[in-house]
């Protein structure tokens, strides 16, 4: 039986050569906005370890859209020239460059994990958040809610943001609508208590969402793939669940969505997620089914033989890695060794293949 971890996987124009994604994961380490060498090294080495798609970590469409003052950002033309350089060394490699716009709603303004990940006040340079609702993901916390206005200017951000993204060169455009972040805070009626056209009924809550996608498709390219993620759950009573889910990437689907990036939780502190390895895995294998929509799956993947039976048994298209990708930056190269594949390495590391 042939890998289908290794084959080929074509989205639009395309062409994955496998179907190994390096999941988006937030790093910490840029100032105001601007990426710099540890973001080139850090997303060149799992370029060179094989990986067919590499999707940045959750990028900011506008200063207070950021999780942590050390979120990369590209609301302004200025950050363009690094992400450049970021996307070139990519595509040398014989990789796709991707990026996840994000908007972090009430989860914004907080330190980095190994500063605590605490709210940060004005004096600590933090910043007022923004949510639909005027509910802190603590119930300590205050957050602001959203009007019109800043709907608009938050719609208008993305666009922008995605105009920005095509000329620093990606191929792959994500929307980060999981994990408690702004979009996910508008589909959940744990944090979207409006009473107006983005609030109440399943069509008024995911409208946000589905404005964003219409406007960033007035920007991104008819032939490049647009993902969303989603989280196909909050795993908590009366959250966001995955019959909503399904229903959303069906609308999705038909509004020219190319894949939806399964995973699921973030929204609520007292969310309880029964985590074990592939626990996401029935998310992205229901919505495929139902949908007909490709989907990625995501969440305590961490082995070869695990990934490839996901796409033998039709579960999901591709296969995100995230914290597995961090512990191996050659994961492709030592998915390929486990499964008896015969890969292309990079020249530079070609003596170490045999």
């Amino acid at each position: 039986m042939s890998s289908k971890l290794f084959s080929i996987f074509q989205i639009k124009s395309i062409i994955l050569k496998n179907r190994i994604v390096i999941s988006p994961m937030c790093q910490y380490s840029a100032k105001d906005g601007f990426a710099n060498d540890w973001h080139l090294v850090h997303l060149g080495s799992r370029a060179n370890g094989g990986a067919s798609l590499i999707i940045q970590e959750a990028t900011a469409v506008s200063p207070e859209a950021r999780i942590s003052p050390e979120d990369i950002g590209i609301w302004s033309d200025e950050h363009i020239e690094k992400l450049k350089n970021i996307t070139h060394f990519i595509t040398e490699h014989h990789c796709v460059p991707g990026i996840q716009l994000a908007h972090a709603g009430r989860k914004a303004s907080v330190s980095s994990p190994w500063q605590g990940n605490r709210k940060l006040s004005k004096e600590e340079g933090g910043w007022e958040t923004f949510a639909p609702s005027a509910i802190g993901y603590h119930d300590i916390e205050n957050t602001t809610e959203l009007d019109k206005t800043g709907i608009e200017k938050v719609i208008l951000d993305f666009k922008k943001a995605t105009k920005r993204a095509v000329q620093a060169g990606y191929k792959v455009l994500e929307l980060h609508g999981a994990h408690g972040y702004l979009l996910h805070q508008f589909l959940s009626p744990l944090s979207n208590k409006r009473t107006d056209e983005y609030g109440g009924s399943f069509e008024n809550r995911i409208r946000f969402t589905l404005e964003i996608v219409e406007a960033v498709q007035e920007e991104w390219p008819n032939d490049l793939p647009l993902f969303v993620r989603i989280s196909a759950t909050d795993w908590a009573e009366g959250g966001w669940n995955i019959e909503e889910s399904i229903q959303l990437s069906e609308i999705l689907k038909h509004k020219g969505v190319d894949l939806i990036d399964v995973s699921s939780g973030g929204l609520v502190s007292h969310q309880k997620i029964p985590a074990e390895p592939g626990y996401q895995v029935p998310f992205a294998e229901q919505i495929r089914k139902e949908t007909k929509v490709c989907t990625g799956a995501v969440g305590l993947i961490t082995e070869a033989k695990q990934a490839e039976a996901i796409l033998q048994e039709e579960k999901a298209d591709l296969i995100f890695f995230a914290r597995e990708s961090l512990r191996d930056p050659n994961l492709a190269l030592t998915f390929a060794r486990e499964l008896g594949v015969d890969v292309q390495w990079p020249n530079q590391y070609d003596r170490a293949k045999k």
